[in-house]
């Protein structure tokens, strides 16, 4: 399965790429040396804790409301395992695959820390998961985002326990005992705290997270593109995005976006065709272009980088301090950091997909006379484009409907015993829909561009409106070449739901921005000020 060494958990850090790659299957990950010195170091402690006369929550007492219950020593194992199957309440469809198998990881990277008190056969067994391929089956419904995941990691856990069950064909529910006994692997019987210890924490949350940062970088880049073929198509001035004036307003991630967009447009003839063309100003959705995404893609890096922190961090209840000998039974599960930053990432990818309807709708309206309104061959007795407006529009209020952030929504559980919950996990779930529609937005922007620049650089197009046939920059007319390779942009009646679905799989894939890394470095090398 994998081409790549192991990820070495406790050894290496887990960037985004790292991440990427193990939760697409494409990496092993083991437990390395250290870690595994410490993971049985806190082990040993937490066994002298069993036979210590000490209450201690998690090893030796109920759960929740049901903390000040004492457990006999001969139940203690019984108490995990019934926790783990309780728990399990989750609903609604599975979890994906990369989804599931970043939970994998994550819950075996914050364990490794060696302050749970887990043995080294709980991660071993979690990371087999990983190096087999086999995905357990996680509703995605289920958490509150505080005392951790519970559901949707109790469904991870059951598997390890020759329970529950694991992705099989197709996505459908496989039983997970069968499987195990098909690998010749034994299920794990878990012991004291092990079974709180693989159920608390914010895997579901991180783990959808960082799958939808990835996917909100890919988002800025298209849109960025798209948006520079949009300045194009309607003859919009390049001096807004200039470094000089980007430097009075020194905002990192708008000069960066404008630097991008600057870039992409240098050497095209339709910019300079139309100098000293007398505009004074172009619409706020095209000048404001860095400041809107630019700021979007302010967030995404923050979100990234708090989400990194949280995968190398250990989200246990309670945490064991073996040199010390402490105990502590705190908060660290809690999602609020998480649930505050999803919550924003919705809104800064949701923006993206704003400000693009808007260009959009500017392509459609005439440019002043300069395009054919719709970009109609024959307006009128064609409609050209009006609907991908419509779609467009349907897709940004969709957004907007459900951008009411869930971290302010807090429901207590557990019989007020957990009377503040983050809620994070409803954050994470809207976000994927949430990119499905930006996506679908910043395609409909590449097509409605696509063919507004037929009237401008292609001679069929542009003599019918008595134009001279000019060429758009370098990178521009690649990209608008591989779009044409693989969709229609001429104008023309016709359905477009099928260009549509192309260009989504296009953006979803990257193969537009193919050779374009140049120009869009400034998105990936962070510049300090």
């Amino acid at each position: 399965m994998t081409q790549r060494d192991p990820f070495v958990i406790g050894e290496q850090s887990l960037d985004l790429d790292a991440f990427l790659d193990l939760a697409a299957g494409r990496r092993s990950a083991r437990l390395g040396k250290d870690a595994r010195q410490r993971v049985n170091a806190c082990c040993d402690f937490r066994r002298r804790l069993e036979t210590g006369a000490e209450k201690v929550y998690g090893i030796n007492t109920g759960f929740g409301k049901l903390a000040d219950t004492v457990i006999p020593a001969a139940q203690l194992a019984d108490l995990q395992r019934n926790l783990v199957r309780s728990h399990a309440v989750g609903w609604g469809p599975a979890l994906d695959g990369d989804a599931a198998r970043g939970m994998v990881l994550l819950r075996a990277a914050s364990l490794a820390g060696g302050y749970s008190g887990v043995r080294p056969e709980v991660i071993d067994q979690l990371l087999w998961l990983l190096e087999t391929d086999v995905v357990p089956w996680i509703p995605g419904r289920g958490s509150v985002g505080a005392s951790g995941d519970l559901a949707p990691l109790a469904h991870l856990a059951l598997p390890l326990m020759g329970e529950g069950h694991v992705l099989g064909a197709g996505g459908a529910p496989t039983d997970a005992g069968a499987v195990l006994a098909e690998h010749g692997r034994a299920p794990l019987v878990l012991e004291a705290k092990e079974g709180l210890a693989l159920i608390n924490g914010t895997q579901l949350m991180t783990s959808l997270g960082l799958l939808g940062i990835a996917r909100a970088h890919r988002l800025v880049r298209h849109a960025l593109v798209a948006a520079a073929l949009t300045v194009e198509a309607l003859e919009g001035s390049v001096k807004p995005f200039g470094a000089a004036y980007h430097a009075l307003r020194p905002h990192p991630e708008i000069m960066d976006a404008a630097a991008v967009l600057d870039g992409l447009l240098r050497g095209s003839e339709v910019m300079a065709h139309h100098q000293g063309c007398g505009r004074v100003q172009d619409p706020y959705s095209v000048r404001c272009c860095p400041q809107v995404v630019g700021a979007s893609l302010g967030q995404i890096r923050r979100a990234e980088d708090l989400l990194l922190r949280e995968a190398a961090a250990v989200t246990d209840n309670p945490v064991l301090f073996p040199d010390t000998g402490e105990v502590v039974t705190g908060g660290h599960f809690h999602g609020q950091p998480l649930a505050l930053q999803l919550d924003a990432l919705y809104s800064a990818c949701s923006e993206v997909a704003n400000v693009a309807e808007r260009r959009i709708d500017l392509l459609l309206s005439g440019n002043g006379g300069l395009l054919p309104r719709f970009l109609a061959a024959d307006p009128g007795l064609e409609s050209g484009l009006m609907i991908a407006q419509y779609l467009a529009a349907a897709l940004v209020v969709e957004n907007r409907g459900s951008a009411f952030p869930s971290a302010v929504d807090s429901i207590p559980t557990s019989a007020g015993q957990e009377d503040h919950v983050s809620m994070g996990s409803v954050s994470a779930l809207k976000l994927g829909p949430c990119l499905d529609r930006c996506e679908a937005v910043v395609a409909l922007e590449f097509l409605t561009a696509a063919r507004a620049l037929e009237f401008i650089t292609e001679p069929v197009a542009a003599r019918r409106l008595g134009r001279a046939v000019l060429k758009p920059s370098e990178p521009l007319a690649r990209v608008l070449e591989r779009l044409r390779e693989h969709v229609d942009t001429r104008p023309g009646d016709r359905p477009l739901t099928a260009d549509l679905e192309i260009t989504c799989d296009l953006v979803a894939g990257g193969e537009l921005l193919d050779g374009l890394d140049p120009y869009l470095a400034p998105l990936v090398t962070r510049r300090t000020m």
